[in-house]
């Protein structure tokens, strides 16, 4: 029987719903498919429905594969954070990843966790298993995992395992590719509800075998250990060397860029991932989108960047947004935006929106550069902005390097590529 997988697939469970893409042997895409969160899903805490919705989307994938042995990798919101008992059933709703009721084992950590750790703040997935433990909802467990870990060990039909990118957040010490010994201390018996954690990319397995009768999935299917949205939908942009920064302009301002050495800066938020063998460093800002959702709609920003000329500068000196507080390239949780003086014009007043947010982008590449990645001699972007030309020239103005939009930006085409590179490296 030829086991050989020869399509791979990436799953990806999103704030909106879980998408699946689907690529060749060579890399290319051949399918997606999509499945909305149902009104009663949409908080997405309820593991139960990932796992429904993951299983539709894997019988819609048979159908159109028959008889294809394939790969899977899975990528999931990064923190979040469920306790699960022997038989890996869930003991109660997901800790979302922007849950930030741990604020008091938040302020513990920063006594006990190392600057460059990314156990640090409220949102992590080590403040939250503090939570739990404290809130006494861990008698029963038998294991805390991320979403992209739980679903899967849902595939493999055993929840022993981890990837060093979700835990990253959990206190996993990626440089010495061990959970630390501070963590363990503190942990105590709780330590135990620990993974065992294994590189992205990992193949751990075939699927299970009642999962594989049940969507049709071919019974030789191998499960890749996946990792978080930011980082698949980072390897679904294809950027590969050292000098190409790639920027996220959603609601915030992401940037990432491979290193030769990884890098940590607690106070900005900036951290390293080990990512096939190498450093993926990355910071966001407050900064992005939601900076310019308070001012205009997004048909209105599309209208009104047609009257911006990107070669001019605005001569309005703005730091946007969307409220008060800013983590990077600065961190200052009472900086106020700065959006004064403003025109009576709103594509000037947007040219200086637009324009501020590029030189953030640009402030941020030159932190990362100090903290020591190479200086970006191009950018590649992914998210709403990218859409933009002229917003897409301004950066280019304001970075002086050239600027292009990602071909691929899909996490879930990220983490199929992740799954592709477990074979072709192996």
């Amino acid at each position: 029987m030829n086991t050989v997988p020869r399509h791979f697939v990436g799953l990806d469970l999103g704030t909106s719903g879980i998408r699946a893409v689907v690529l060749d042997a060579a890399g290319r895409p051949v399918s997606s498919m999509r499945r909305n969160w149902t009104a009663d899903e949409r908080s997405g805490r309820d593991p139960g429905a990932w796992s429904s919705a993951v299983r539709v989307l894997l019988g819609q994938l048979a159908a159109r594969l028959p008889g294809e042995p394939v790969a899977i990798a899975v990528d999931g919101t990064s923190g979040t954070l469920l306790a699960v008992d022997r038989d890996g059933q869930p003991l109660g709703p997901a800790l979302l990843y922007h849950d930030t009721r741990a604020r008091a084992q938040a302020a513990r950590l920063t006594t006990l966790a190392p600057r460059e750790s990314a156990a640090h703040g409220a949102a992590s997935s080590a403040a939250k298993l503090l939570w739990l433990r404290e809130q006494g909802l861990l008698r029963s467990a038998a294991r805390v995992l991320h979403q992209a870990e739980w679903i899967c060990g849902g595939l493999l039909g055993r929840y022993d395992l981890g990837d060093a990118n979700n835990a990253l957040k959990l206190g996993y010490d990626p440089a010495e590719d061990r959970w630390p010994d501070w963590w363990l201390a503190e942990l105590g018996p709780v330590a135990d509800l620990l993974p065992r954690i294994v590189p992205a990319g990992t193949v751990v397995g075939r699927i299970d075998p009642a999962l594989a009768r049940s969507t049709g999935l071919h019974p030789s299917s191998r499960i890749v250990a996946g990792t978080t949205d930011s980082i698949a939908g980072f390897l679904a942009t294809g950027v590969d060397d050292l000098h190409t920064g790639v920027t996220s302009l959603g609601s915030t301002l992401v940037l990432k860029q491979w290193s030769a050495q990884p890098v940590f800066d607690r106070d900005t938020g900036v951290y390293s991932h080990r990512v096939l063998g190498r450093w993926l460093a990355g910071g966001a800002s407050n900064t992005g989108g939601a900076a310019l959702a308070v001012h205009f709609t997004a048909g209105q920003i599309t209208e009104l960047s047609r009257r911006i000329d990107p070669q001019r500068d605005s001569g309005l000196a703005y730091y946007p947004l969307p409220a008060t507080g800013e983590r990077f390239p600065i961190h200052d949780p009472g900086r106020p935006p700065e959006l004064s003086p403003r025109p009576a014009d709103d594509a000037h007043f947007l040219h200086g929106l637009l324009e501020g947010i590029a030189r953030i982008e640009a402030a941020g590449y030159a932190h990362l550069a100090r903290l020591g990645t190479e200086p970006p001699s191009g950018i590649v972007t992914v998210g709403g902005g990218a859409a933009n030309p002229q917003w897409t020239a301004l950066r280019m103005r304001v970075s002086g390097v050239p600027v292009r939009r990602a071909a691929h930006e899909e996490a879930a085409h990220g983490a199929a590529m992740l799954a592709r590179r477990a074979f072709i490296d192996a």
